[in-house]
């Protein structure tokens, strides 16, 4: 299956990791790769790197913000790509956290992505992408997309990301 966590509201992580945590519970091979976050930046991380040892990997540089900086994160983009097609056909689930993010950005290319689903088909393996901006090619293949709407957020009251809320 392909399933996707998109939207602008908060929990899409979240939300993957729960997938993640329950394929655990039912003795799967599960990954998790991070695009864009920087490694040892999140709590779930820690304990992702606890349980998935070299089935997680965060590969990010932190979110793209300057034009100036598109090689080294494109370069940041390309070795998890890499390291996700090397461990699909061991895995029956790999979630890919914030793909819908780099492939936004350019960071990551349509082509590129669509490899990752194909291989992951030809390997039957779940895939999960999260991330926002989802490009109606995408949504059309995915089995399952949810969108997470933000209502209300605290950032937008003037209070700080928390840790272990947030990150």
């Amino acid at each position: 299956m392909l399933l996707i966590h998109t939207g602008n509201g908060k929990g899409k992580t979240t939300a993957s990791i729960g997938i993640a945590i329950r394929a655990l519970g039912q003795q799967m091979r599960v990954g998790f790769g991070q695009f864009m976050k920087r490694d040892g930046q999140a709590g779930e991380q820690n304990m992702l790197k606890q349980l998935l040892n070299d089935n997680f990997h965060a590969e990010g540089l932190g979110f793209f913000t300057r034009e100036e900086d598109r090689k080294i994160h494109a370069a940041a983009a390309e070795k998890l790509v890499s390291w996700a097609s090397a461990k699909l056909e061991n895995l029956d689930l790999l979630v890919l956290d914030e793909a819908l993010y780099a492939l936004g950005c350019g960071l990551v290319s349509q082509a590129q992505l669509q490899g990752l689903i194909d291989k992951a088909g030809a390997c039957g393996t779940h895939l999960v992408l999260s991330g926002r901006g989802l490009p109606g090619w995408l949504e059309k293949q995915a089995d399952t997309v949810t969108e997470m709407t933000e209502i209300k957020h605290a950032y937008k009251s003037g209070v700080p990301a928390t840790r272990g809320i947030e990150f």
